[in-house]
């Protein structure tokens, strides 16, 4: 008994213009570009303060930016505090430009059956660092930063990659707000001088 494979792929009852449109897309995109930021002024940064804490945003996709995989902030964690607690599908690098810390991991079990979940252990490991470290947060992972300095604030640059989202594979968690976050949602740059 043969199999139908050749009947099947030879079946034309659509046509599509799908690399067309890719291409007219690329185009699109090309000309686009020129008229994006290469120069992001502190000007143009903005201030957000949100659950994980206080940052200014030196590169979102939202800024207009010619930049187009990468998300870039810089992070406050005022003295004696500690940041949200959180997971996310990318991977995530931070640079410490002042200040004295620890961040906790927690390396999440995947649970897959029907659907898939998480499984958070009860138990993390801890990370110090301080003014010229570089931290890896590997991708899926809980993690949490503090402040060891009850008098000087912590500040770190972390990028992390927009291609999961592109990809959908965004799966965002907010397990803890930082102190300072405002339910509100009102950002105050005041407070970040």
């Amino acid at each position: 008994m043969g199999y139908e494979e050749k009947q099947n792929a030879l079946i034309r009852e659509k046509t599509a213009d799908y690399y067309a449109e890719r291409l007219k897309a690329a185009e699109i995109l090309r000309a686009r570009s020129e008229d994006l930021k290469t120069i992001v002024t502190p000007e143009d940064m903005p201030w957000e303060t949100y659950p994980q804490g206080l940052l200014k945003h030196l590169v979102h996709e939202k800024m207009g930016t010619a930049e187009n995989t990468l998300d870039l902030v810089m992070q406050l964690i005022p003295g004696g505090s500690r940041s949200g607690k959180h997971r996310h599908f990318g991977e995530e690098y931070m640079f410490i430009l002042e200040g004295r810390g620890y961040s906790l991991h927690w390396d999440v079990e995947m649970e897959l059956g029907d659907a898939y979940g998480w499984r958070i252990p009860a138990t993390s490991s801890r990370w110090e660092w301080e003014a010229g470290d570089s931290v890896y947060i590997p991708p899926n992972t809980v993690h949490q930063h503090f402040n060891a300095d009850p008098d000087n604030p912590v500040r770190f640059i972390s990028a992390e990659s927009r291609m999961v989202r592109f990809m959908g594979l965004d799966d965002l968690e907010q397990l803890e707000d930082a102190p300072e976050f405002k339910t509100d949602k009102t950002s105050d740059a005041a407070t970040a001088k």
